[in-house]
């Protein structure tokens, strides 16, 4: 049983880590406006963390030959999909809006669990379905026509799709005895999805002068490397280290819960350095996807009545499922 300290520290653990990624995007959008490419921008984050991360991958080599398509899925579709699609997004929508979209995520997870699996889901995680899809329709302001950037909201819609598939490929042979270190397989997907993205983004073409610069954050100009330094060492390497470790000290369930604050808190940063105001209905939609999105990471699927699939290996584990898969989520 973990005692009350150990608990504390995981809670705060878990909290630092929702601010590290929350933090991503108010550091990344004033280098897109300085004059760098949105990809450009997701090029020197994946890239700069997986050389942080080399040791760690150097470690946990065996995983080449033991998971490679887990680690193959987690470079195209947690670190390079989602990044991409992120960071595109918030060049063309607020940062605030384009994180409580992807938030969406757990919802889409039960929507493949009912539909594509073909499984039931507990009628509370219909109605967290049902809050966040209401709340994402108030911080769009539907009734105005869509008046953010059209493109902007699919791509950040594209990235919540990203990290469906993030979790479903997670729970692929997650519950055996060999499970892959978390750790080795965030190391190797960073490798990967910098890979990727060296071809996709072309850095070579890339104005390195800027980050020899200056960046406009709300009228005050920030170096451009601190930025950089803190999307690669803070908003990535020691988001996704401190989000591994509140899971094992804190149970998953109560550290997808703490993770949830990630959106209020890149809402309310991109609120007091960049200026981005959002309106009462847009505040109040984005705390009912919150809600919405606990509520449906926090309920398991119902546990199948018939033959297990997979040589009795459920496709979706049990209790606290989703919950735990977005605990160790690859938000941005």
């Amino acid at each position: 049983m973990r005692t009350s300290s150990g608990r504390s520290a995981g809670l705060g653990i878990a909290l630092g880590s929702a601010f590290a990624f929350g933090g991503s995007g108010v550091a990344a959008k004033p280098l897109i406006e300085a004059g760098l490419d949105p990809l450009h921008v997701v090029w020197l984050r994946v890239a700069g963390s997986a050389l942080v991360m080399l040791p760690l991958a150097w470690r946990h080599r065996a995983l080449v030959l033991r998971r490679p398509a887990l680690l193959a899925g987690f470079g195209l579709l947690a670190v390079a999909g989602v990044q991409a699609c992120y960071f595109a997004a918030i060049s063309r929508i607020p940062v605030g809006v384009a994180l409580l979209i992807e938030y969406l995520a757990p919802a889409l997870v039960l929507g493949w669990v009912r539909f594509v699996q073909r499984r039931p889901v507990t009628r509370a995680a219909v109605v967290g379905v049902v809050l966040a899809a209401g709340g994402l329709a108030c911080v769009v302001e539907v009734w105005a026509g869509l008046s953010f950037d059209v493109l902007g909201l699919l791509l950040a819609l594209g990235a919540a799709c990203c990290q469906v598939g993030y979790f479903v490929l997670s729970d692929q042979g997650g519950d055996s005895d060999d499970a892959p270190d978390p750790l080795g397989v965030i190391a190797y997907g960073l490798l990967i999805g910098a890979a990727v993205l060296t071809l996709v983004a072309r850095p070579w073409g890339m104005d390195w002068s800027l980050l020899a610069g200056s960046a406009g954050m709300s009228g005050t100009q920030v170096p451009a490397a601190l930025l950089l330094g803190w999307i690669v060492l803070i908003a990535t390497v020691l988001a996704y280290v401190t989000g591994v470790v509140s899971v094992r000290m804190l149970s998953p369930q109560v550290a997808g819960v703490v993770a949830c604050l990630e959106a209020v808190i890149a809402t309310v940063l991109a609120w007091v350095l960049l200026g981005e105001h959002l309106s009462a209905p847009q505040i109040a939609g984005g705390a009912v996807v919150l809600i919405g999105a606990f509520i449906a990471q926090s309920q398991a699927p119902k546990a199948p009545s018939g033959p297990v699939a997979e040589g009795g290996r459920e496709s979706v584990r049990g209790a606290g499922t989703v919950g735990e898969l977005s605990a160790g989520h690859p938000g941005p």
